[in-house]
């Protein structure tokens, strides 16, 4: 029977396997998206996308990512009332309240842009905000999220089209159609945003390369922070130590009997 402690044992390939670069990649299914994580780091991918390890501590990553979540809701929900709030929606709500026709026509030129600035707004938070990467700026517009929004709008209309016109969600799902719908609409948008933070860290890759810095296999940027990867990496040497130490200490094979 093995000495090894199983408590060791099992942190060890925890701390092994579990690191954030080593999540393995989501499978789909016909529903939608049913990603399969192997621990319990569930970092964003942008951190694979600019090859750094997540290194925040939990006491900082958690709250940040709360309050990006609190902002894209809000976004969101702007968003979609800015779409239901047609001219027509505006005039019929205008004539109870006293709104004028200037007002609802001004309204209906300015609705798309607001649209389109919250929507790069929520791009340029995201991509700021979820890796741990210091960027050299921030950026409202970059080449990655102009590709992000021209991917997420081409996919949108042909999967919207897809719906309508081909699949029979509803013969196959029942009521639970529309959320299937709305799930595979999510992971479209997901690989269209990560598509977009490629391209964006492509082209921070050939800025280095041009600037004669060494950045073929890694990217060059410094991280928010190494706290929480620096204590991973002490303790997975400690456990190595400790692994090399219970060998050293294991009988030879003349002095077993």
């Amino acid at each position: 029977m093995s000495t090894v402690p199983r408590r060791t044992a099992r942190t060890s390939a925890a701390r092994g396997w579990c690191d954030p670069r080593w999540v393995t990649r989501p499978r789909t299914t016909p529903a939608g998206p049913a990603p399969r994580l192997t621990c319990t780091a569930r970092r964003g991918r942008t951190n694979r996308v600019y090859e750094v390890e997540e290194g925040r501590p939990f006491w900082v990553l958690r709250p940040m990512l709360l309050l990006v979540t609190v902002a894209l809701v809000v976004i969101s929900v702007a968003v979609v009332s800015a779409v239901a709030l047609s001219s027509t929606v505006v005039r019929s709500l205008g004539a109870g309240v006293g709104l004028s026709d200037v007002t609802v026509e001004v309204w209906s030129v300015v609705r798309w842009p607001l649209v389109g600035v919250l929507v790069v707004a929520a791009v340029a938070l995201l991509y700021h905000a979820t890796p741990n990467v210091r960027q050299p700026r921030f950026r409202w517009v970059s080449l990655g999220a102009v590709l992000a929004l021209v991917a997420w709008v081409t996919a949108s209309v042909g999967l919207g089209l897809y719906v309508r016109s081909f699949a029979n969600y509803d013969r196959t799902y029942g009521s639970l159609g529309g959320v299937v719908v709305f799930l595979l609409w999510l992971w479209v948008t997901n690989v269209a945003l990560l598509l977009g933070a490629e391209l964006d860290a492509e082209t921070e890759r050939a800025r280095q390369l041009q600037g004669g810095i060494e950045a073929e296999v890694t990217l060059r940027l410094p991280p928010r922070d190494t706290r929480a990867s620096d204590r991973r990496r002490r303790r997975a040497e400690d456990d190595a130590r400790r692994g090399r130490a219970l060998r050293g200490a294991a009988p030879d094979d003349e002095d077993r009997p």
